[in-house]
């Protein structure tokens, strides 16, 4: 190899004489291409002048020799006789091997039969324990279906793959859906005959064993009653099952009103820096904060958490009450509630005459009564163990 730039040339010098020959030859050699050491020669190949001459051939036997009369031979030397051949030495024998160390051979098998034993035993235990767990696993789970637990997609709202904690009660058969015959977007009312009927932005999720309504918490999403669902001149309850994604603002499962307002509202709002939720009536026809009446829970789970909400009114004591799971967490004294237009309203409110308060998350067991539950019967709810007597007025996704 090179550095990039070319090397100098120059010839090669002749060996010095007496150097020991040509290239490639160490030097103190004496002798050249072919010498034989000792010669004297300089490398020529020929012997020097003490050696016979290995080329020039001997008189032929029977030939004149110099210095016999002519004619006379010298007598021939008689051919050396052969040796006889020798006679090949007798093979060796091949050595007897030593017995076998039967004690050594016995203690290996007995090894190998120690260790199949071993290995036999290990994959049987293996076995009984697999089954063991299967059996534990099975009896554990019960049927078998995972425990859903819902998490935030990046809309805010639980996907359809990531599911939502499982309802107490089983889905309906598959003849019993949960939206009308032909009409996919319009929720069938399990206890009567008005459907929901579901906004563009709001949508079906269909989990294992029932099917839940996801808002997206943007205006658009949102599920209107063809009308409305309850009579707030009379005793009342309103329940759902709720699991609410957003951590500010109001934002409302269940509501009735149109025109300026609300007539009742149910659902999660931040009040006094605080989460919490929160059933609130309106008591005048203007829709002021003056006529309005509230039972707010802050000190229990809001957010990406299941809870069963359910407010009540009582016609006769004139009481509303907060119910979280089968707990009333507070109640309030109230004049009435104020009977405004409009249907009922899932995953939004009427409010100052706008639609605002878009709920953000999925919504199940939505059931409406004519009657204000007490503890026995919201227990019941919870547990989905109603008594034959305690029957909704209205349902929807059950």
């Amino acid at each position: 190899m090179t550095d990039g730039t070319d090397r100098p040339h120059s010839p090669q010098p002749d060996p010095a004489a007496g150097s020991g020959g040509g290239y490639g030859f160490p030097q103190g050699i004496p002798g050249g291409y072919g010498g034989q050491p000792g010669s004297g020669q300089p490398g020529s190949g020929l012997p020097g002048p003490a050696q016979s001459n290995p080329y020039q051939q001997e008189p032929p036997q029977g030939q004149p020799q110099p210095g016999l009369p002519l004619g006379v031979f010298p007598p021939a030397e008689p051919f050396p006789q052969a040796e006889p051949f020798a006679p090949a030495p007798a093979p060796e024998a091949f050595a007897s091997s030593s017995q076998p160390d039967w004690q050594a051979m016995a203690d290996r098998s007995e090894a190998q039969q120690r260790k199949r034993r071993l290995l036999t035993i290990g994959i049987g235990s293996l076995a009984v324990v697999l089954v063991a767990s299967g059996t534990a696993f099975f009896l554990l789970k019960g049927d078998g279906e995972p425990t859903d637990k819902p998490t935030t997609a990046s809309s805010g709202s639980p996907s359809p793959s990531e599911q939502s904690s499982e309802a107490p009660e089983s889905k309906a058969p598959e003849d019993d859906s949960p939206t009308v015959a032909g009409e996919p977007n319009l929720l069938r009312d399990r206890n009567g005959r008005m459907g929901i009927a579901l906004g563009p932005g709001a949508s079906l999720g269909e989990l294992s064993k029932r099917t839940e309504v996801r808002f997206k918490g943007t205006d658009d999403s949102y599920a209107q009653g063809a009308e409305a669902a309850v009579d707030v001149t009379k005793s009342f309850t309103v329940s759902t099952r709720a699991y609410n994604v957003a951590e500010s603002g109001s934002r409302m499962a269940v509501s009735q009103g149109d025109g300026v307002s609300y007539s009742f509202e149910l659902g999660f709002e931040v009040v006094n820096g605080k989460k919490a939720w929160v059933f609130r009536v309106q008591t005048g026809d203007k829709g002021q904060a003056a006529t309005a009446q509230q039972v707010v829970v802050d000190n229990v789970e809001t957010v990406r958490t299941w809870a069963l909400l359910t407010g009540t009114y009582d016609a006769e004591k004139k009481t509303i009450a907060l119910w979280v799971d089968d707990k009333m967490v507070g109640q309030a004294q109230v004049s009435g509630i104020w009977a405004g237009p409009g249907p009922l309203q899932l995953g939004r409110a009427r409010h100052h005459g706008i639609w605002s308060a878009a709920w953000d998350g999925p919504l199940d067991h939505i059931r409406i009564f004519g009657q204000a539950l007490g503890q026995e019967q919201i227990t019941g709810l919870k547990n989905n163990k109603l008594d034959k007597k305690t029957k909704p007025t209205h349902s929807w996704l059950i």
